[in-house]
């Protein structure tokens, strides 16, 4: 039966990545399953250098996982490549550096930069010490994954708008108009980027960002021919549909 996974907002926990991938390969009885990331693999978390090397070698080693790009995932190489930019989502207005908030400093720390000294340092240091061709796949990520089972995006949608016209500011960071819609998008939408305690399902959304930046788990799912969302544990899967507690 076919099936895919996903895997919630990451935020350089890499530790979590990897037991996520191994629950993962213990349910799928394969070892190679096709895993959608939702993005955000960079901020807050200890280890955003060790999510991108580990994503990137698996890639290259023909792993099935497909990793769609987070609003977080455009600070670093935005820093890089056009240092003075400051991402309109923010209602602060503020720089990814002047923001603590977003956990710039534990991805720069992953990187051997030190996040505490003037910010033109800080740039310089960035450019000898994050490797280009993290910088490149980072910007190439893509904004979404449609899957006969789902489509996968880190925020969400525009309702009403056909996914090829969709903008990537709102599939990064949209919240208002898109949380509270209870329209059938045509598809299920699997996206995370707001926090909750659990992988929550909405009936024409799925959320799976389960808190990872914050202490809590990083949720995997998984979807199948038909129809079943199940969240795969460390004792099995257990169901997640509308009306069901977790």
């Amino acid at each position: 039966m076919a099936q895919v996974y996903a895997i919630g907002d990451i935020h350089g926990q890499l530790d979590l990545l990897r037991s996520a991938h191994a629950r993962i390969t213990a349910d799928a009885g394969t070892d190679n399953p096709r895993i959608v990331h939702i993005g955000d693999l960079l901020d807050r978390g200890p280890d955003s250098r060790g999510v991108v090397d580990y994503l990137i070698e698996g890639q290259r080693a023909g792993r099935d996982w497909i990793v769609v790009k987070g609003n977080h995932d455009r600070f670093l190489p935005r820093l890089i490549t056009n240092p003075e930019w400051i991402d309109s989502g923010l209602a602060s207005g503020r720089h990814w550096l002047d923001h603590t908030g977003l956990g710039a400093a534990a991805t720069l720390r992953s990187y051997g930069i030190d996040p505490d000294q003037p910010k033109d340092a800080i740039i310089a240091e960035a450019r000898a010490k994050v490797p280009t061709h993290h910088v490149k796949w980072l910007k190439s990520l893509p904004n979404w994954y449609l899957d006969p089972h789902g489509l996968f995006v880190h925020a969400g949608i525009r309702p009403g708008v056909d996914i090829q016209d969709q903008a990537e500011q709102d599939l990064v960071w949209i919240r208002q108009g898109w949380l509270e819609n209870t329209r059938d998008h045509g598809v299920l939408v699997v996206h995370g980027h707001t926090a909750l305690d659990h992988a929550t399902h909405y009936g024409n959304r799925l959320n799976i960002d389960s808190g990872a930046a914050y202490g809590g788990p990083l949720s995997a799912i998984v979807l199948d021919d038909d129809g079943a969302s199940l969240l795969v544990e460390g004792g099995g899967r257990q169901p997640l549909r509308p009306g069901i507690a977790q």
